[in-house]
């Protein structure tokens, strides 16, 4: 428990210190969307959003949840994705949000959750929303309840998994319309992470990197 906490320590202090930004983020952007992301930014009409990236211990290891969304109608159907969704007017803010949403589709208690920081926000054009990463830990493994309605299945992957260099790939994905495209992603546990999931995470494993861990 000691090296978890000086871990988390540490990304706290990396959190709070210059972020790597899009610099990072792109490196992971889908290669037929990379160039109009770079164009594109959110003009103010995007959906508030934002997602939990919850680090947690386990049998020695750092892990961070993932959900894989139910399909739907829908450009993100299907996708594994951070816990997270839509910013409502109750919510006080924007890590209230991650922190509901965390709690509604995986049952991640509140209480037992402390927010140690934030990413870079990500303007997505195909859905117009505008997603916040907020970075949090839980001392000890949380009991996950899933909420089958949204999530198809929880995935708990290591950190030392995610941030594997041989982890990164291209892959050709499959559209809804028929079309396929190429994209870098993580492949971990033949399970793909792609899009905006994926380019969140390169900028977590930045600061990872940066951290020493």
């Amino acid at each position: 428990m000691h090296r978890f906490t000086t871990n988390i320590e540490m990304i706290r202090l990396r959190l709070a210190d210059k972020l790597p930004g899009p610099v990072a983020q792109y490196k992971m952007a889908p290669l037929v969307r990379r160039d109009q992301m770079k164009k594109v930014s959110d003009t103010g009409k995007g959906i508030k959003s934002s997602v939990l990236i919850l680090f947690y211990p386990d049998d020695g290891e750092i892990f961070i949840p993932f959900i894989r969304r139910q399909q739907y109608d829908g450009v993100h159907s299907g996708q594994i994705a951070f816990p997270g969704g839509k910013y409502e007017e109750h919510d006080p803010d924007l890590m209230h949000t991650a922190i509901r949403e965390a709690n509604e589709e995986i049952g991640i208690n509140p209480d037992q959750i402390e927010v140690i920081g934030y990413l870079t926000s990500l303007y997505i054009p195909p859905s117009n929303y505008n997603v916040l990463p907020v970075v949090a830990y839980s001392r000890e493994k949380p009991e996950f309840e899933i909420d089958k309605a949204e999530v198809d299945y929880l995935l708990n992957f290591k950190l030392s998994e995610i941030t594997d260099v041989r982890s990164i790939t291209e892959k050709e994905i499959p559209m809804s319309d028929g079309r396929i495209f190429k994209t870098p992603c993580y492949l971990i546990r033949d399970h793909i992470i792609w899009g905006a999931t994926a380019m969140i995470l390169s900028e977590m494993t930045d600061i990872i990197e940066k951290a020493g861990l």
